[in-house]
Parts: structure tokens; C-alpha cells; sequence
């Protein structure tokens, strides 16, 4: 199956980025449901990828800052290039914004996934809501 990422917005599309993040963060890797919803949502860029059958699968939030973060894909569609799909949206989305420094906190166990798009480790790992995670960044130019 086709999917397609477009950006999403808080208010028409929360419930199906809570849906997507609910599952994959709280249920599958059991990040505390405080720690997740971290009132960052309502001023962040989102973006969200949708199957040909219209289901949410997937998606991603941008902070003001560059920071590229709750990247999230349903089980049934790993490794299919969603996840990618969405990194590289993210990541344009950053570069239309002015945003060049683009900085990710990730897991551990995706560290050659961000680095496949260029990001480099920064510093050490460190623990976040119980898993590894390990800051990334990515320069891009205009």
C-alpha cells in the first residue's frame, strides 16, 4: 500500500496524532502519558502520514526551535519508508521555516536511521522517560 505525508494541524488532526503517539510511545515503549503530553503541541508544526485508505500512520512534530521530535509509526507500517517519508518532510519543513540547525533526541536503537539522513551524535547518551536516547544534529543550508 501508498501512504503520503502532508502537515497536519493540532486542532483538526489531534485526535489522530494522539492515537498514533498514544500507541507506539505510552502502550508499545511505555513512556508515562505526563511525560508525553508535554504541552508543546498547540505552537509545534506536525506532520502526519496517511495510508491510500486515509488511516493516520505515522507522524512527527517540529518545534520552533529545529527540534524534530515524536516520531511515531504504527507497527504494521515499519520499514516501508514512513518513517523516513516523515524525516525527510520534517526536515524541509525546517529548512522553508529558516530553521537550519535541526536538532533530534533519539532512541538509541534508531541512531542509524537520523544518521542515514546525516544527523551526527552529540555528547552522551543519556536516559529519557526510561529508554537510551542520544542528541543528534543535522546543519542545512538554504
Amino acid at each position: 500500500m501508498s501512504f503520503y505525508v502532508r502537515q497536519a494541524d493540532w486542532i483538526s488532526d489531534q485526535a489522530q496524532i494522539s492515537a498514533i503517539r498514544q500507541q507506539v510511545f505510552i502502550d508499545e515503549q511505555h513512556v508515562p502519558a505526563e511525560l508525553e503530553w508535554d504541552g508543546l503541541d498547540e505552537t509545534a508544526l506536525h506532520l502526519l502520514a496517511v495510508a491510500e485508505d486515509g488511516k493516520s500512520i505515522g507522524c512527527a512534530r517540529i518545534l520552533s526551535d529545529g527540534s524534530i521530535g515524536r516520531m511515531a509509526v504504527l507497527q504494521a507500517w515499519r520499514r516501508q519508508g514512513v518513517g523516513q517519508a516523515l524525516l525527510q518532510a520534517a526536515i524541509e519543513s525546517c529548512r522553508q521555516n529558516g530553521w537550519f540547525d535541526i536538532h533530534v533526541s533519539a532512541q538509541t536503537h534508531a541512531l542509524a536511521f537520523y544518521e542515514q539522513a546525516g544527523f551526527h551524535g552529540v555528547g552522551e547518551e543519556y536516559m529519557d522517560a526510561g529508554i537510551p536516547h542520544q542528541a543528534m544534529k543535522l546543519h542545512i543550508s538554504n
